[in-house]
């Protein structure tokens, strides 16, 4: 009896064995090395994440494939920076503002550390280069000779031209750097500003306001075609008879003088390094026709940044003006 036990015992031991070195066979088998083969859902995911790393975004040169989020951006005109800025990027590379050292003084703090790239006239193109960007954002108007250059360097989307309407290179400039849906509420903030701007100024929408730059040798009425005028526009405000047209700016002398007058004149001031737009703001300024215009006898004239009325052209300095315009016309 014990006999037969013992034999059934062996059977049984012999055929555990064959079952476990069959299972120690067949996972050798089975794989080459420790790590497991990808699941369906791995394996369909790896495409995917693949073609979300860029985007093919259309512009003024034509499209490009740009990645889709940007460590390495270099900027090409002053609005771009201030766009990139507020949509939460710093860039690595920027041209230099239009004044100051060598940017603008509302946004020195933000652009600490960010290397010079040239002007907006003339980009460094070695500069650039060095920086090893993986975006180059510029604009038609200004950089086209340069662009397959910049193109060769990194993916370079351009705007078509620079203008008084930013919002819409402001779109451009949002969609480029994957931010699209942040960049549509940042211009619906803007929008809104600007109606409710529009619906508490009540009577102060007939005030005539005037704009004035001068610059190097020269005096200019600014129109409605322009930073400020359009802004001026859309809240509702009039402007003189001489400056209520759809256009850029007229260059005047002495003789029009009276062309600035106003309920409210807003002056701008651009400079060099001689500082020639100050020996013409001083002239003008102290000529008897302007001190026979209402605006002025009436004190209501303004000197303004001509950074943040003009020159920058950018989300951050617009709305920079629209708090001015609600300290000096609305309130």
């Amino acid at each position: 009896m014990f006999t037969s036990l013992r034999s059934k015992w062996k059977s049984a031991a012999a055929l555990l064995a064959c079952v476990t070195a069959l299972g120690t066979l067949l996972s050798g088998c089975g794989a080459g090395n420790n790590t497991p083969a990808p699941t369906n859902d791995t394996a369909q995911k790896q495409p995917a994440a693949s073609a979300a790393s860029e985007l093919t975004i259309n512009h003024a040169m034509g499209s490009s494939k740009v990645p889709a989020q940007p460590k390495r951006i270099v900027v090409l005109t002053n609005e771009g920076t201030e766009a990139v800025l507020a949509l939460g990027f710093k860039p690595v590379g920027a041209v230099k503002s239009w004044s100051g050292s060598p940017w603008y003084d509302h946004l020195k703090k933000d652009l600490e550390g960010v290397e010079v790239v040239g002007d907006e006239n003339q980009p460094n193109l070695e500069a650039i280069a060095r920086l090893k960007p993986d975006l180059i954002l510029g604009n038609k108007l200004r950089q086209e000779k340069v662009y397959t250059q910049l193109a060769a360097i990194a993916p370079t989307v351009f705007t078509e031209r620079l203008q008084s309407d930013w919002q819409k290179n402001f779109r451009v400039y949002a969609e480029a750097v994957n931010k699209k849906a942040e960049g549509e509420q940042l211009l619906q903030q803007y929008d809104k500003r600007i109606a409710d701007m529009k619906s508490n100024a009540g009577d102060k929408l007939h005030t005539k306001v005037s704009l004035v730059r001068f610059i190097p040798g020269k005096a200019r009425l600014y129109m409605k075609d322009t930073f400020a005028g359009l802004a001026l526009s859309k809240i509702g405000f009039k402007r003189p008879v001489a400056q209520d047209k759809d256009e850029f700016a007229a260059e005047i002398n002495k003789e029009r003088l009276p062309d600035m007058d106003g309920d409210i004149l807003f002056y701008y001031v651009w400079d060099n390094d001689k500082k020639e737009a100050s020996a013409v703001e001083k002239d003008w300024t102290s000529d008897p026709l302007w001190k026979n215009l209402n605006v002025v006898k009436n004190n209501k004239v303004v000197k303004v940044s001509d950074d943040i009325w003009n020159s920058s052209g950018g989300i951050i300095a617009a709305n920079k003006m629209l708090d001015e315009v609600d300290q000096y016309l609305l309130k």
